[in-house]
């Protein structure tokens, strides 16, 4: 499994790039997001994160900017009947943590914002991955004493937590990074956003 490539940056293009890595050119399918972050072609020693799928008549790459986006493709194409490129699709559509928090909050009209994605397909996605997070809700409680409460409606400690959770954090990161965050005064979107600086430091 490639999980990880670094080389130089051949082609940049909105729905794909070319990484040469040693002489070898990898197309990596990506997000307008990832896209946008990335220099302009010609630089080296270039890092991206990937994810490799292999099917019976294809092996496919695709590359990431950042461990959330690469946590939530992986979270997105686990949902039956979305593929990889709805999955980037949905990714192009907004920032992670954006998406992490439509998902949480249930809001649809975010997800079919995305080309391609109608509202069949982003309720199977709230859906499934909100019961995916309350299992994951459920061991983190076992293993840390409750440190990610279950989501209730205007609990934004909750929804922020479990939209960290949903861009593959643990509970202790988690727990740490909301630690001193005004919960009260602050909107959903900027205690996530802090949270998030937090970890990255």
């Amino acid at each position: 499994m490639i999980v990880q490539l670094t080389g130089t940056l051949v082609e940049v293009l909105p729905s794909r790039v070319v990484l040469d890595v040693g002489g070898v050119g990898y197309e990596l399918g990506v997000s307008s997001t990832t896209a946008a972050s990335l220099p302009h072609a010609g630089e080296a020693g270039v890092t991206v994160l990937t994810r490799m799928i292999v099917r019976e008549d294809a092996m496919e790459l695709y590359g990431f900017a950042t461990q959330e986006e690469l946590n939530l493709f992986q979270q997105l194409i686990s949902v039956s009947g979305v593929g990889p490129k709805a999955a980037l699709a949905v990714l192009s559509s907004t920032s992670p943590q954006n998406l992490a928090l439509s998902i949480v909050t249930g809001d649809e009209k975010a997800l079919t914002a995305a080309p391609g994605i109608g509202k069949k397909i982003a309720q199977r996605i709230i859906l499934e991955l909100k019961d995916k997070l309350a299992k994951d809700q459920s061991s983190f409680s076992a293993q840390s004493g409750g440190a990610i409460p279950v989501v209730l409606p205007g609990d934004k400690g909750g929804e922020a937590a479990a939209a960290l959770a949903v861009l593959g954090y643990g509970s202790q990161e988690i727990g740490l990074a909301l630690k001193g965050i005004d919960m009260d005064a602050l909107p959903l979107e900027e205690i996530i956003r802090q949270a998030l600086k937090k970890m990255v430091r």
